[in-house]
Formats: structure tokens, C-alpha cells, sequence
């Protein structure tokens, strides 16, 4: 394969105006021949896509994908110049090919390797430039393994380097500028988010055992304490059965029936307590009344007899 240049690169890039990359690559497709190079541009669409690349896209669509189970969502927004474009059927199936793009791409945050801020890049590259695998060679040699690295990493950030889903062959790069040179007009990836259930919040983890121990402690538990209120009413119910009958007699029947029943008890004892001194004192009240009677007569006295 022939050497291919920057200089041959931004030759073909000034005729086409397609992009750098896409200039290298046919380039190398067509083994340096600029008009090979030319025809494989144009077969790809690509010739014409970078002259596009400037213009104002202010209208397109925003879409969404939500994947199966509804565990993960993407809304993406791409640009076109015009709103008849953004109506096109072919349009809408290449925003709906990134989205679900998106949804397949966990590690992808950023649109293009431009979006990234330089902050972050610089981090990346302390990142690599604090390998152990640099220790010990030379500082042009660690500088161009940590610019590979570096490059490698930034890529797999961005959606645009991504290889394409349905054509692993192509990139969603590529795919962009073969509907930018179909439809004729610029298309742009403005941005996207990606949602996933649940991310960010801190779940408990627990094993099946725990949790069936537990579940096993607590039906325990729940079954003591549905037994202890019964256990309770079984011992209490000769101190509680007992006065509730006084308390509904008390309220129930008032006052004649009790009185009636204490009348009938009191009559009983008083009787035998009237009639018992009667034979005892009335003897002793005649035997005086005899004696005092007979002194007073001369000793004679009245007997009465009586009739068999």
C-alpha cells in the first residue's frame, strides 16, 4: 500500500470537499490514485457532503427510542436546513437508526471528538501518560504511544466514531454523509440523552438467602404476636366474665325486683326472733302475776280446764 500524505489528503479534500478522514480512507482504498480516490468519494456520496458542511441547519427533528422492557430511553436531536427535508421519510428513519444507535452505546457521551471539553481531555491524557507500561521508554516514544491511546479513547466516546449498528462496515459518520449527499442538504447530530433505570441510585443488594431468612423471621414474629392476645384472653376470662353479669343486672332491673327479694330474706329471720321470747317471758309474766294474785286473794287461785 502506498504511502499515503497530509499533503495528497488536503489535495483531494480541496477537489471534493469531503472530509479529512473520509479523504484518507479513499485514498488508501483506491492505493493513492487521486482519481480512483475521486470516484470512491463519489460512489460513497462523500464528495459533495463537505461542501455542505457549513451550512445553517435550523430545522430537523427531535425523536426518541425507548428499548424493549422499557429499562432504557435515548431523545436525540438532528438537524437539516429545511423543513421539507425533515418530513422525509428517509430523514426520519436516519434519526430513528441514531437513537437506537445511542440506546446501544453505553460508553458514547459526547457527538464528535470537537464536543469534548479540554479539560477532560487533559485528564485523559495525564491518565495515560501515568501508565506503567510507558516506564522506562524514551519521552518521543511515551508521547506518541499516549497520542495513540489518547486518540483511541476519545473515539470510543463519541456516537459519530461509533461502528454502525446495521453496517458494522461503516461508521455513523459515514452513514450522516451518505444522507447529506441523497438528500442535498447539511445534517448535523446537535445532541442526545440517554436514560437508564434506575442510574444513580444506590441499591440495596442482598442475597436469596438473607432475604428468605428474613422473610422466615418475620412470618415467625407475626405469628407469636397473633397468639399472645389469645393466650391473654383465655387467662383473663374468669376476672372479666365475672362482673359483667352484676353490671348488667345493676342496669337492666332497676330497683323493684332486688327490693322484693330483700323484703322476703328479712321477714324469715325477724319472725323466729319475735315468737321466741313469747313462751319464755309470758310463763314468767302469769307465774308473777299468780303469785302477786294469790297473796292478794289468800292464796286461792283460778284455774282454768281445759276440755279433752
Amino acid at each position: 500500500m502506498a504511502e499515503i500524505s497530509a499533503k495528497l489528503v488536503k489535495e483531494l479534500r480541496d477537489k471534493t470537499g469531503a472530509g479529512m478522514m473520509d479523504c484518507k480512507k479513499a485514498l488508501q482504498e483506491s492505493n493513492g490514485d487521486m482519481e480512483a480516490a475521486i470516484a470512491w468519494l463519489r460512489q460513497k456520496g462523500l464528495a459533495s457532503a463537505g461542501k455542505k458542511a457549513g451550512r445553517v441547519t435550523s430545522e430537523g427533528l427531535v425523536d426518541s427510542y425507548i428499548h424493549t422492557g422499557g429499562r432504557i430511553g435515548v431523545l436525540v436531536e438532528v438537524n437539516c436546513e429545511t423543513d421539507f427535508v425533515a418530513r422525509n421519510e428517509k430523514f426520519k428513519a436516519l434519526v430513528q437508526d441514531i437513537a437506537k444507535q445511542i440506546a446501544a452505546c453505553p460508553n458514547v457521551e459526547f457527538v464528535s471528538v470537537d464536543d469534548i471539553p479540554a479539560e477532560y481531555k487533559e485528564k485523559e491524557r495525564q491518565i495515560a501518560l501515568g501508565s506503567d507500561a510507558l516506564k522506562g521508554k524514551p519521552p518521543e516514544v511515551k508521547e506518541k504511544i499516549v497520542a495513540g491511546k489518547l486518540e483511541k479513547t476519545l473515539k470510543e466516546l463519541c456516537l459519530l466514531n461509533q461502528p454502525f449498528i446495521r453496517d458494522q462496515s461503516k461508521t455513523v459518520e459515514e452513514l450522516v454523509k451518505e444522507h447529506i449527499a441523497e438528500l442535498g442538504e447539511n445534517i448535523q447530530i446537535r445532541r442526545f440523552q440517554r436514560f437508564v433505570l434506575g442510574e444513580g441510585i444506590e441499591k440495596q443488594e442482598t442475597n436469596l438467602a438473607e432475604e428468605v431468612a428474613a422473610q422466615t423471621r418475620a412470618m415467625s414474629a407475626a405469628a407469636k404476636t397473633a397468639e399472645a392476645p389469645a393466650k391473654v384472653a383465655e387467662t383473663a376470662t374468669p376476672e372479666v366474665s365475672a362482673p359483667e353479669p352484676a353490671a348488667e343486672t345493676t342496669t337492666d332491673e332497676p330497683a323493684p325486683e332486688p327490693v322484693a327479694v330483700s323484703e322476703q330474706t328479712v321477714e324469715p329471720v325477724a319472725e323466729p326472733a319475735a315468737e321466741s321470747p313469747e313462751p319464755v317471758a309470758e310463763p314468767a309474766a302469769e307465774s308473777k302475776g299468780f303469785g302477786a294474785a294469790a297473796k292478794k286473794s289468800g292464796g286461792k287461785s283460778r284455774t282454768t280446764k281445759k276440755k279433752k
